[in-house]
């Protein structure tokens, strides 16, 4: 018997739903579930249903596992080596006390593409504690502007892990991704900090002791890493893999004739490839920890350990997702999705709204922005057409990339009690429940409804096709 497609789709998203929201089971394993059950009910031969699954997740995890390994080995090694510390404080220098509230900012949206947001955020709060007591004011602006900041490019910019299994999955050039979701963070996170403002203005809550041990005392600037040091393993992937984007672009112009951007685009394709990007970028930001700190060896190899285990889970439940994608295509689910709209522009607007919505209920539901993203983006790619990144565009009227904004859009939207994030940011900022419950949840959601209005915007004014 054979099973409609839409049928097959309905039957796979309730099994995610159901085992994520319901049972509270892993996301992995509700992804691997959901991708077998697909398999099993999708065309195709009976002997290969089981093997496919497996197949596809090694697919998946083959395109992401290695650049998140080393974006979690990047991230700690500048937690140790002091060079995150180096980042805040050139901001802080740069800008003056009077924008301070811009400088955190700042700080938390460059620091939150390599580093997990959890712990930038962990970073900032006691240079907000210290500037209140400084000014006697505006604690409130100071820990909001770092969530602004921070929370934004956590969600749109790789190679953090969320931005970066979207562009995996919905098979966007990291590069794009890069500069797309870094210039929809702007404004995005400058709403954020201007509701910080209005908020700190209709709201006196005072900094509070947080436990009873005394604050670590800082590091003295002499301690610290140099800057361009510090900043190189933020720069130089971003700069490596923009600038085989930007050749193969303009090789693309010069058509089969080729010329020398084709020719440049033979080499930029293996330094601005994102492995090697990034594992450039790991070894400078470890020889920075190892020549700022001095840790013995062993030191040196718990640290990389402990950075690589935070982001085995990551790779699982990303390879899971792109397993369930994969099993949603041999299901044929795209062109039945197709067959239901008349025209093409219907469609790809649809699946705007769609990957917004399905962010949004995964947020709510589960509380993990990573997560919401890697499911959601899995069943879009499983309803896209079947082509290259170009000819998918022209199906859609848009690049695919405003997809993933729009995926990262709604994973900011409904942050509430069951996200890590809103307790980080309640405990840390001495908040109670209610406190962040009207200043963390809205100030997510008006960021999500930005980068939402900004995907669509760009998605008609520019649409890079």
């Amino acid at each position: 018997m054979t099973i409609p497609p839409l049928m097959i789709l309905a039957i796979g998203v309730l099994i995610v739903l159901g085992m994520i929201i319901v049972l509270r089971i892993n996301a992995f394993i509700a992804l691997i579930t959901a991708a077998i059950a697909v398999s099993l009910m999708a065309p195709g031969e009976t002997a290969e249903k089981m093997s496919r699954v497996a197949v596809a997740f090694g697919a998946a995890c083959g395109n992401i596992g290695i650049v998140i390994a080393l974006a979690a080995v990047i991230g700690k090694a500048m937690m140790d080596s002091g060079a995150a510390d180096r980042v805040v404080r050139a901001f802080l220098n740069a800008l003056g006390e009077k924008r301070a509230s811009l400088a955190l900012m700042g700080s938390g949206y460059v620091l939150s593409v390599p580093v997990f947001f959890d712990t930038v955020f962990y970073l900032l709060v006691p240079l907000a504690r210290s500037l209140y007591r400084k000014t006697g004011k505006n604690f409130l602006l100071y820990v909001c502007a770092i969530a602004a900041g921070g929370a934004v490019t956590h969600t749109l910019v790789p190679p953090t892990p969320g931005p970066l299994t979207m562009a995996a999955q919905l098979k966007i050039d990291v590069g794009m991704m890069i500069l797309v979701g870094g210039m929809v963070a702007i404004p995005t996170s400058l709403s954020g900090l201007l509701f910080a403002a209005f908020v700190n203005r209709r709201m006196d809550i005072p900094m509070r002791q947080i436990g009873t041990e005394p604050e670590p005392e800082p590091l003295e600037d002499h301690q610290l890493p140099g800057l361009l040091v510090s900043l190189l393993p933020v720069i130089l992937p971003v700069l490596m893999i923009s600038a085989h984007t930007i050749a193969s672009t303009l090789a693309n112009m010069e058509g089969e004739a080729g010329g020398t951007w084709t020719d440049a685009s033979q080499y930029t394709a293996i330094f601005g490839n994102a492995n090697l990007a990034l594992l450039v970028s790991a070894v400078i930001a470890v020889a920075t920890y190892w020549n700022q700190r001095q840790p013995t060896l062993t030191e040196m190899g718990h640290s990389v350990e402990v950075a690589l285990m935070s982001g085995g889970l990551i790779i699982l439940i990303t390879a899971g997702g792109g397993a369930f994608g994969a099993m949603l295509k041999a299901a044929e689910i795209g062109d039945a999705i197709k067959n239901l709209f008349p025209t093409e522009a219907g469609l790809g607007m649809t699946l705007l709204f769609l990957g917004f919505g399905l962010a949004s209920l995964l947020k709510v539901a589960q509380g993990s922005s990573t997560v919401a993203m890697i499911t959601g983006t899995a069943m879009l790619a499983g309803m896209l057409p079947e082509g290259a990144s170009s000819e998918v565009a022209a199906q859609l009227g848009y690049h695919p990339v405003y997809l993933a904004t729009a995926v990262g859009a709604g994973s900011l939207v409904g942050s509430w009690m069951n996200d890590s994030g809103f307790w980080i940011f309640a405990r840390m900022s001495g908040l109670t429940e209610l406190e962040a419950l009207k200043t963390w949840t809205p100030l997510l959601a008006i960021m999500g409804m930005v980068t939402m209005a900004c995907t669509l915007l760009l998605a008609n004014v520019l649409p890079l096709i």
